[in-house]
């Protein structure tokens, strides 16, 4: 793969950025406050759902999930019988993880005659979450995106050619996504960007670290108050050795109260000597994930697990919610995850079981030969048992 910048690509511009936000915000209020009055009007709250999404996607508005189950309750109430109530909940119990619970809203929008192409759409993105039936989602995902070549299809195949380890055709599929996209509205370009970055950034095996900074920074260019493109540069700032400009990336993003900020931003004044102040941002860190993990264990379960295994300083929690995480989706990811703590927190005999189902669910062709970070974790795995 290339370490060569992607600033071949001229991408297309958009709305104001700032202005987009203050305007997505009142829309957003604008629709509650329809449907407080009537929530049984067609698309209303299925319009709610999607404004949530963008509020909880690029804002790190946990509130999102909150202000959803208010929605699901209200239409439970309302439409109890409905298949678009069970439709909704189906959504939002993905929205929050909770893929068992998704499932079983979806038998019922069956059985209540939701259309099948609805429940099929949402099945897919419940597979993809869970890395069951790839091949098969795959296929899919092939198709739709052949027949619409729309962003909101090209994306997700993107994603799931990222999870099976096909990075070059996975960038080439965002590449698409960003040239198909026909609006101007700078959150689908930001996904896109903020997608880029995450390829080149933490996934993909060699990592170009200005690659990835280039895309995140696109995606801040999109959308100026983009938390998770901000915390993802701020982290790569660091690394390079520039906490300053990694201070100025997340200070910004405090207002949001997402803890990953905190953390970061923890990090940053610990290495610029400020040891007060890190302690200061790393106990509030630890408060804002305990605090969303009581309220949201498995939609919080990975990022609070990647918080105590590093910066938290808490091995056998980063092993509990590992667990949790793995149980709920085994994706490679999540295996890869829970091994890693599991040898931390010393579980040797958990640790071989993980990697055993990981080579039994997603193959050692693809799991074992080729990926570094694997190879890195069979090699403590073989130091940990050296040392029991």
């Amino acid at each position: 793969m290339s370490e060569a910048l992607d600033l071949d690509l001229a991408l297309p511009p958009a709305t104001d950025g700032d202005i987009a936000v203050i305007n997505q915000a009142s829309t957003r209020q604008q629709a509650w406050d329809r449907f407080q009055r009537t929530p049984e009007r067609p698309g209303l709250a299925e319009y709610i759902v999607e404004q949530e999404g963008i509020a909880l996607e690029f804002f790190s508005d946990f509130n999102a999930l909150d202000r959803l189950g208010l929605l699901v309750e209200q239409l439970a109430h309302t439409e109890r019988e409905s298949a678009r109530t069970a439709l909704i909940q189906a959504q939002v119990a993905s929205m929050a993880h909770r893929f068992a619970d998704a499932r079983c809203y979806l038998t019922q929008a069956r059985l209540r005659g939701a259309p099948a192409a609805t429940i099929n759409r949402l099945l897919l993105g419940i597979d993809q979450a869970c890395g069951r039936e790839l091949e098969a989602v795959l296929t899919a995902r092939r198709q739709i995106a052949s027949v619409t070549w729309k962003l909101e299809d090209l994306v997700p195949l993107g994603a799931l050619l990222v999870d099976l380890r096909k990075f070059d055709e996975a960038n080439e599929v965002y590449r698409s996504a960003l040239r198909a996209y026909q609006d101007v509205s700078p959150f689908a370009m930001a996904w896109v960007c903020f997608q880029l970055g995450v390829l080149w950034g933490e996934l993909a095996p060699e990592r170009p670290l200005a690659r990835a900074s280039q895309w995140y920074q696109k995606a801040i260019e999109y959308l100026p108050y983009y938390v998770k493109a901000r915390v993802h540069l701020a982290e790569i700032s660091l690394s390079c050795g520039r906490p300053g400009d990694a201070e100025a990336l997340l200070t910004p993003a405090l207002s949001s109260h997402d803890p990953e900020v905190r953390w970061r931003l923890g990090d940053v004044l610990k290495a610029s000597g400020k040891s007060a102040d890190a302690a200061e941002q790393i106990q509030a860190a630890r408060f804002g994930f305990e605090h969303l993990l009581e309220k949201h264990l498995l939609a919080f379960a990975d990022h609070g697990a990647e918080f105590y295994a590093g910066t938290g300083n808490d091995a056998r929690r980063a092993y509990e919610l590992a667990s949790v995480n793995v149980a709920n989706r085994p994706t490679l990811r999540a295996l890869e995850q829970a091994h890693a703590a599991a040898l931390d927190a010393r579980e040797t005999e958990a640790a071989a079981k993980l990697l055993a189902a990981a080579a039994s669910l997603w193959g050692g062709g693809l799991l074992l030969s080729s990926d570094r970070r694997w190879r890195a974790l069979l090699g403590r795995g073989a130091a940990h048992e050296d040392q029991s």
